[in-house]
This record gives structure tokens, C-alpha cells and sequence, in this order.
């Protein structure tokens, strides 16, 4: 690689984050090359099915990146830079300017494990060596070995689940199987938009026309008919080999009134905006069948619970969702989630669980959910997930791991996830793998956990890998 005869170093050493020797020990021998299963994140398929190569590093790590937007623009960095106009060079220099002043965020940590694990560059970003940093991996993203299939290879992927809606063709990961790329690519159902659009009725009209076309249904103007064509593309799913579903709510709804659910489709089909209590029943019901279609399929349901969105209305107006103006919400959860996993349980249709918080407040809240509803049919068929979104970094995955150990089962945790739009996110596993270690180690270090490695060497392997692949049945 090009010599940075100036440039410091990483503090990314073969130890990093892990402080006691027992710690060292269950991350080299036993969790470090296990592979990788990457049951939720939003990589786009058709890049993997055109096994993309990205011009320079800033297409592949800032286009669409809103944790690094949110950073360039706390540091003063104008809007040019982050979604605008700017040349790739000059956004990759503005977020190089940044990297120094985002220590103590993940960001800080990720950028370097990510330079180092993907392009060998062992030294820190900044300004002065930004050009440098920029000319390299651009240079080497435009050979074969860094197409995003290589990527994924190179980083031990086995399994990714993208995060698609009913609406999609699913062409992509039809083209992908095709051509025999031996890492799995498949898709998870998110209906949201059939629930959430009630709100919208011009949008909801669009999206059932949508809807409509790609479940053969001519038209939908019925509740019923709804629901038949998301049961249509359930099973399209299916076919296609999904097997998990995904929300992502501010919260569960848990009013169970069919004959308002009715009305709400009605009112909204003719154009008119529904009352409040019509609306939540609508989602409600809606959210309702489709959890019986994943238990039906012995799929698992995610539901991503917490985010307050599209706060500044002024920005979501010039740039559109997903730009880097959500929040963590401070919602009620306990109540409706209860009401919902009890209906679904009381008839025995409530199938596999993973449970995401946003609100590190409610760690335990969640975690002490999953266990009213685990039933023995499967070791932990209800799951408090991984720390997620401003919770994926070491703060929020060790006190939701400590939150999960206090209130159930650590040992039966379907581990860490991506999340991402990025194919350079994956190093964000060797982080979790680290911290986690980290933790059990210092138990044995305090003598709080028997000095068994074989034991707690085979959990921490479990916990990587081995109880995700159980779990789903991929």
C-alpha cells in the first residue's frame, strides 16, 4: 500500500477493545472467524445483482449515509457537502475534516476498522491525509477483488436479508440466485406502507394501485381484498425464500376492531382522512393478520420500535425521509405490546419474536416482554434484539446485553446485525464480537463466571453465529 510517511497510526491493534487476557483468548480462538449472517439490513439487491463496482470511496461510504451526515453537519459542514452538489472529492474531504472531531461516537471507531479491514490502511483520517486515503481506496475499489460481491466475501458473509416491500418484483434476488453467487441473498417482508399510508389518503391510493398490480388483484376496494393481496405476496416471499418479516413502528397498535379497521379502508379508499380511533384500528388489524401470515410460515417477526422521524419539517421538505432527521421517541410500549403478543398467543399463532428498542429506557421493559411469551417450543423463540440504530455502539450493546443477561437468557441471543445501506459495514460484527468478549471476560476476570472456555468459548460462537442459524432455519 502507498507509504503515509507523516500520517499516525490507528489505535486499531489485534486487542482493541478487548482488556483482559480471558477476553483476548474467546475472541481470537473462538469468536473472530465465525461466519457472518446478516439477518436485517437494507443493502440494495440489484447492486449485488450487478455485482457493482463503486467509483471512489465516497459512492460506497457517504452516499446515503446519514450517521455521517448528522456528524458533518453537527461540525459545521454545509448541506453542499453531506446530500448536495459537491464533488465526490470534496464530500470525502469535508467528512475527513470531520473523522478527528467525532471521537467517542462509533463513527470514530467504525471509520478506522473499516479502512483497515477493507483497504489495509492503518492510519488515522483526517485533512492531512484525506487525498491520500481517497486516492487508495478508489483506486483499489475499481479492481475485481472490490466489486460488492467480493466485499461480502471478504468479510465472511453467508446469509444477507435485505428489507423489501410487498410491492417489489423481487427480480434482483431472482437474478442473484440465478447466477449462482454462493452467498444467500434473500428477502424480508415489510408491509408498513399498507398500514401507515391510512394516514395518507392520496398516498394510500397510490400505494393500492401499486399494491394491486403486483399481486394480480386488477383492483383492491376492499379491506378484505387488502389483505388477500398482502397474503399473495406473503407467499411470493416465501417462494422467493423468505422467512422474516419486519416493522418499523413507533410503537405496536393493539386496537382490535375490525368493523372500524373496515371503515378507515372505506374513508380513506374515497379519498377522505379517517378519525383517530378508525386509523389505530386499521393498523392495528392489518398488523394483526399479517403476524398470523409469518406464524402460518414458521417465519420470525421483527418489529423495530422507537423512532421519533422527519423531526425538522423544513429539511424533510428540501431532501425527503431518510436523510438524517429521526430521534429516539419516548413512546409507551409496554401496553400495546402486551395486548398484541397475548391475541396472538391466545390462539397459538404467535410466532418468533425479535423485539428492537430505540429508547435505551425501555431496555428492560422489552426484555422482561419476551419472556411472558416464550413457551419452550423453541430456545428463545422471543428476542430482545440487538442495540439498534443510536444504540449500535458499545454504550447501548452492553447495557442491552446487560439487559437481556439480567432478565433472560444471554446465551440465547441471535446476536448482532448490519442494519446498513453500506457494503462496508460489516466490520460492524468484529465490533459486537469484541465487545461482547469484553464483557465475559472481565466476568471471569472478577470471578463472576467460571474460568470454563470450552463453555463460555462454544456461547460466544453461539452468539455470533450458530444460534442465528438455528433460529431462522435458512
Amino acid at each position: 500500500m502507498t507509504t503515509f510517511a507523516t500520517a499516525q497510526k490507528t489505535f486499531i491493534s489485534d486487542d482493541f477493545l478487548l482488556r483482559s487476557e480471558t477476553a483476548r483468548i474467546l475472541y481470537h480462538d473462538y469468536a473472530k472467524e465465525m461466519p457472518i449472517i446478516d439477518y436485517h439490513c437494507h443493502l440494495p439487491p440489484d447492486q449485488i445483482a450487478a455485482d457493482k463496482q463503486f467509483e471512489n470511496i465516497t459512492q460506497i461510504w457517504l452516499y446515503g449515509d446519514h450517521y455521517k451526515w448528522r456528524a458533518m453537519r453537527a461540525n459545521g459542514i454545509n448541506e453542499r457537502y453531506c446530500t448536495g452538489d459537491a464533488s465526490d472529492w470534496e464530500k470525502f474531504e469535508q467528512w475527513a475534516i470531520t473523522v478527528p472531531y467525532t471521537m467517542r461516537n462509533p463513527l470514530y471507531h467504525w471509520t478506522h476498522l473499516e479502512l483497515l479491514r477493507y483497504f489495509d490502511i492503518d492510519i488515522l483520517l483526517n485533512k492531512d491525509s484525506a487525498r491520500e486515503i481517497y486516492d487508495e481506496c478508489s483506486a483499489k475499489l475499481k479492481q475485481p477483488d472490490f466489486s460488492v460481491r467480493n466485499l461480502l466475501k471478504r468479510m465472511n458473509v453467508k446469509i444477507v436479508c435485505t428489507t423489501d416491500d410487498p410491492t417489489d418484483s423481487l427480480s434482483d434476488h431472482q437474478a442473484i440466485k440465478d447466477s449462482g453467487f454462493d452467498l444467500k441473498v434473500l428477502p424480508t417482508f415489510r408491509p408498513d406502507k399498507a398500514m401507515l399510508l391510512i394516514d395518507s389518503p392520496e398516498e394510500f391510493n397510490q400505494y393500492l394501485t401499486k399494491l394491486a398490480a403486483a399481486s394480480g388483484a386488477g383492483e383492491i376496494n376492499s379491506y378484505e381484498e387488502l389483505l388477500a393481496a398482502l397474503q399473495n405476496r406473503h407467499d411470493f416471499f416465501a417462494s422467493m425464500g423468505g422467512k422474516l418479516s419486519d416493522h418499523g413502528l413507533e410503537h405496536i397498535y393493539a386496537s382490535f376492531d375490525e368493523e372500524a379497521a373496515k371503515a378507515a379502508f372505506a374513508a380513506a379508499r374515497n379519498g377522505q382522512l379517517p378519525g383517530d380511533a378508525q386509523r389505530e384500528a386499521f393498523k392495528s388489524m392489518v398488523l394483526f393478520e399479517t403476524a398470523k401470515m409469518d406464524h402460518a410460515k414458521s417465519w420470525t417477526q421483527q418489529f423495530h420500535l422507537g423512532a421519533l422521524r422527519n423531526n425538522n419539517a423544513r429539511m424533510l421538505r428540501e431532501l425527503g425521509p431518510d436523510t438524517g432527521w429521526d430521534s429516539i421517541g419516548d413512546y409507551s410500549q409496554a401496553s400495546s405490546m402486551s395486548k398484541f403478543f397475548n391475541k396472538l398467543d391466545s390462539t397459538n399463532q404467535l410466532t418468533k419474536t425479535i423485539l428492537y428498542n430505540l429508547n435505551p429506557a425501555d431496555n428492560e421493559v422489552l426484555a422482561t416482554m419476551t419472556g411472558n411469551y416464550n413457551d419452550g417450543t423453541i430456545a428463545g423463540k422471543m428476542q430482545f434484539g440487538s442495540g439498534w440504530w443510536y444504540l449500535d455502539q458499545k454504550d447501548g450493546m452492553e447495557r442491552q446485553m446487560n439487559a437481556l443477561s439480567n432478565m433472560g437468557l444471554l446465551s440465547r441471543f441471535v446476536g448482532m446485525l448490519t442494519d446498513s445501506r453500506s457494503f462496508l459495514s460489516y466490520p460492524r460484527h468484529e465490533y459486537f464480537r469484541r465487545i461482547l468478549c469484553n464483557m465475559i471476560g472481565s466476568d471471569v476476570e472478577n470471578g463472576e463466571l467460571p474460568n470454563d472456555m470450552q463453555w463460555l468459548g462454544k456461547v460466544v460462537q453461539d452468539i455470533s453465529y450458530r444460534n442465528a442459524s438455528n433460529y431462522f432455519g435458512f
